[in-house]
């Protein structure tokens, strides 16, 4: 007999009462690390005393009134995100996958108006994860994923990453605009070049394509500038944002030039939910922590000091990881063996992680992760690699 929730995960037979900052703690008292922060979305950890606040004092005023009035929590956020990016204006919503579905539309509709209603293609990239919306597992590509969903909705295309003359053998009269992940979260941790990010921008400027950042994952401070792209020094005509964006709180978000947004007058897109006051609120306390002087700079730091670290780990042992990959607080592990059995000694040893693509052990802590934790959790995955290692090199490595 099915199960009264739908049986679309496998879950880790774990249930967490309670959050401390980078640990979750179970009925029993079970105490783990949480180096996987809700797939990099606590970006501020558990039990956070600012967001908690700022959540609580919300509710207790007002949780929601649609946008079909004002709402000065949304044009607060809207107009410090618009100040701290290369954007516009701001669009609100639920999801990461909502936010690529209308970043998509705002491509297509932007080409449309802008006097080119045949450019409806978008390009992206192998390896991409957008969403698990019909059109954002079309833009995503995976067989996998879109088995059993069919068909694939039309207008995406896509090349490898990196791959600049594929890019540009793909682009045709039809193409509007390019979709990237600057860091494939899902696809196993995999970042574009910086070099290949500012030659795609050039490349977009010179067939008049739109350039769309996915930043669901690596942005809101994640890689260690409060966006992926600007450590490449360019900036995309619109970008995606979730994830950590609210602290756990439900929400995405849609940033856009103006020469981009203009188009989405009233009735070309909308949304319930979207960036209603309890979000905004959370977002705003996100930022809050995000912006404050020093705290990006800190952060680096602190993601520089688990990079060193994992590469003594995956220079230790060979037998179980092959190399590091990543860029901040987003860091993978590939593995010489299953990632799904390096997860699980990794768990054994009180360390939450997340499985990605291409073999890979995903590490994505709250951005509030200290130094000391970092090298609890260093120590807890050296141990899980024991674990792993076959039985004679174990006997060696003691």
């Amino acid at each position: 007999m099915i199960s009264a929730l739908m049986p679309t995960y496998n879950r880790a037979d774990l249930a967490f009462e309670r959050g401390e900052g980078v640990w979750l703690v179970t009925a029993d008292g079970r105490r783990f690390l949480d180096f996987g922060a809700g797939i990099a979305t606590s970006s501020l950890g558990h039990n956070h005393p600012h967001l908690v606040a700022a959540i609580a004092e919300q509710a207790a005023r007002v949780i929601h009134v649609s946008n079909l009035y004002r709402i000065p929590q949304a044009e607060r956020l809207a107009e410090r995100l618009v100040g701290a990016s290369f954007a516009d204006s701001a669009f609100f919503c639920n999801s990461g996958a909502e936010a690529n579905e209308g970043l998509v539309k705002m491509i297509r509709r932007a080409q449309h108006e802008s006097g080119h209603p045949e450019r409806t293609r978008v390009i992206c990239f192998e390896g991409a994860f957008h969403g698990r919306t019909l059109a954002m597992l079309s833009a995503t590509g995976n067989a996998k994923y879109l088995k059993g969903f069919e068909p694939a909705v039309e207008g995406f295309d896509h090349v490898p990453l990196n791959n600049l003359n594929a890019l540009r053998g793909a682009i045709t009269r039809e193409t509007a605009g390019v979709l990237i992940e600057p860091v494939q979260g899902e696809g196993g941790i995999r970042t574009a070049d910086l070099a290949f990010l500012r030659d795609l921008r050039a490349t977009c400027d010179e067939f008049g394509l739109l350039l769309g950042m996915d930043e669901i994952q690596c942005g809101m401070g994640r890689s260690g500038r409060l966006f992926a792209h600007e450590w490449a020094g360019i900036a995309p005509d619109v970008m995606s944002l979730a994830k950590g964006i609210a602290g756990g709180v439900p929400m995405g978000a849609i940033l856009a030039r103006e020469s981009v947004a203009r188009h989405l007058v009233p009735g070309t897109h909308g949304t319930t939910f979207g960036g209603n006051p309890l979000a905004c609120a959370a977002a705003n306390a996100v930022l809050d922590v995000i912006l404050a002087p020093g705290f990006l700079a800190d952060l680096d730091r602190r993601a520089r000091l688990l990079w060193r670290g994992l590469e003594r780990l995956a220079a230790s042992f060979p037998e179980v990881f092959v190399d590091v990959r990543g860029a901040g607080l987003l860091v993978g592990v590939k593995c010489a063996v299953p990632n799904a059995e390096v997860q699980a000694a990794f768990q054994a040893e009180g360390i939450l992680t997340v499985m990605a693509g291409d073999n890979v052990v995903r590490l994505a802590p709250p951005l509030i992760v200290s130094e000391a934790e970092i090298a609890e959790a260093l120590a807890m995955m050296e141990r899980g690699a024991r674990r792993c290692l076959p039985s004679a090199s174990k006997v060696a490595a003691k």
